[in-house]
């Protein structure tokens, strides 16, 4: 069973590169997990589906993004591998792509959820990449994460804000 000696509830972000939308997530996560005395609680991290950038930082414009809301990202890009799908109780997908890549890797579809389909309010079901775009499509992808994360821990922890 993931974690099981903290007993800490395992949460994967998922995306292609690891360096916007899921260590965005991570970080989202965690600060709101923090603010409610949950942190402990959780093992949270992030990965890509991809290794192109392994060992590298979030890119400077998640960085940004995260640094105006009072989040730091930390942490450096890894790929998932299959160990990730024993360790994490729930597989937290930026998009569909990501979904079907997890399960081609024999991911359990029961721990495989996308990110926005959580969040009640979100009218899209994934979250874009901004990658190739301005800082703008950062921001947006901020606001989208923001309120996803906020349901997801809801979710998880059982409680309203």
């Amino acid at each position: 069973m993931p974690d099981t000696q903290a007993s800490r509830i395992g949460v994967l972000f998922v995306c292609m590169g690891n360096i916007c939308r899921s260590p965005l997530a991570e970080g989202v996560f965690l600060h709101k997990a923090l603010g409610r005395g949950a942190a402990d609680r959780f093992l949270v991290e992030s990965a890509g589906t991809g290794g192109w950038h392994v060992g590298g930082r979030a890119d400077p414009r998640a960085r940004e993004v995260a640094g105006r809301h009072g989040i730091t990202l930390n942490g450096t890009a890894r790929q998932v591998c299959p160990a990730d799908f024993d360790r994490f109780d729930h597989l937290i997908c930026m998009d569909d792509a990501n979904r079907a890549d997890l399960l081609d890797r024999g991911a359990p579809p029961q721990r495989i959820r996308l990110l926005l389909e959580i969040d009640p309010d979100q009218s899209m079901r994934e979250v874009p990449d901004p990658y190739y775009g301005g800082t703008d499509g950062f921001e947006t992808m901020y606001r989208m994460v923001d309120g996803a994360c906020e349901a997801l821990l809801v979710d998880l922890l059982g409680t309203a804000p």
